[in-house]
């Protein structure tokens, strides 16, 4: 299940891990440089403190390999919250978009702690997960 910050930076902190750093949007010269490329490294600076991208969602949150096609909700491998149970419709550009830019926003009651609010981040990172298949 996807956790609310609170949680996330609970269990980081009993976990050894720290408090996570927190991006700052980033300027249009590193947009571009986002945008060409780095949506791996910014989906592990940003996401991957609880996703993965491998074939098996874990306890924290869902695996995020072929998330982008996908039915919101849609593994059965993993208990999702019922904001987002109750969304329906497909993972695809939009939803992402919309989805990163403001969890909350999209499915009131989700406990994605985050989002990615730099319009160049976020494509980065949905680029990124078009190609996790």
């Amino acid at each position: 299940m996807l956790r609310t910050l609170g949680l996330f930076l609970m269990a980081a902190s009993a976990a050894g891990l720290g408090t996570p750093a927190v991006s700052q949007p980033a300027s249009s010269s590193s947009a571009a440089s986002s945008a060409a490329g780095s949506g791996a490294s910014l989906f592990d600076e940003q996401c991957g403190s609880c996703h993965t991208v491998g074939p098996a969602s874990d306890p924290l949150a869902p695996t995020l390999k072929g998330v982008f096609g996908r039915k919101i909700a849609g593994r059965a491998d993993f208990a999702y919250s019922d904001a987002l149970k109750a969304k329906g419709g497909t993972w695809n550009q939009q939803t992402l978009d919309v989805f990163l830019t403001d969890p909350a926003s999209f499915a009131p009651g989700t406990q994605m702690y985050a989002g990615a609010p730099d319009p160049a981040t976020r494509q980065a990172i949905i680029d990124y997960l078009k190609t996790v298949q």
